[in-house]
């Protein structure tokens, strides 16, 4: 089970593994995380660490500057939109409900492994950029992949934090979840 600030980029799941093109596959690393897309991020969190077993082990909110989305991390990112008007949530809840939005993977060069995606037919949604804290810098760049899901590829330039710029620890935690 996760612990908190212990989180690590899991190994291969296999059923993510086979999806991807054999030459992109080399280049990838890790996994790195799951991001739903959900009408609640906090309820959808906890409803995961008391059922299943996870702990949460990072957030962001309003408390860290994020004004548009707020999200609870168990290595599984649940994401809700904070206010009415963040059209590409609100269509995306609309037509699937909650649901997975992004399988985000660790690579070790982000510049090659786009140009070998790019270069094998894939959209590029997302083009490469950098994204800091106090904690250092990522850099990512997003792909589309099959329906609305996609696929962000993340290199870690210098972070030492506990799991993405703009995250910090959980703010609060369900007391529930230390007795079960």
């Amino acid at each position: 089970l996760l612990q908190q600030h212990a989180w690590k980029p899991l190994t291969w799941p296999f059923a993510v593994l086979s999806l991807i093109n054999k030459y992109i596959r080399k280049l990838i690393k890790n996994f790195h995380h799951i991001k739903f897309w959900v009408g609640n991020a906090k309820q959808a969190a906890e409803a995961y660490c008391i059922h299943f077993g996870f702990q949460p082990f990072a957030y962001r909110g309003l408390e860290t500057g994020s004004r548009d989305v707020v999200s609870h991390a168990i290595i599984f990112v649940f994401e809700s939109p904070l206010k009415y008007g963040n059209k590409e949530m609100d269509h995306h809840l609309t037509l699937h409900g909650d649901g997975v939005k992004d399988i985000a993977l660790q690579v070790d060069d982000i510049e090659k492994t786009v140009q070998t995606a790019e270069s094998n037919g894939a959209n590029i949604l997302e083009h490469i950029h950098e994204i800091n804290d106090q904690h250092g810098q990522i850099r990512i760049a997003s792909i589309k992949t099959y329906g609305d899901v996609i696929h962000t590829l993340i290199e870690n330039v210098s972070f030492k934090g506990s799991f993405m710029p703009g995250f910090c620890s959980p703010l609060f935690t369900n007391p529930l979840l230390s007795v079960l």
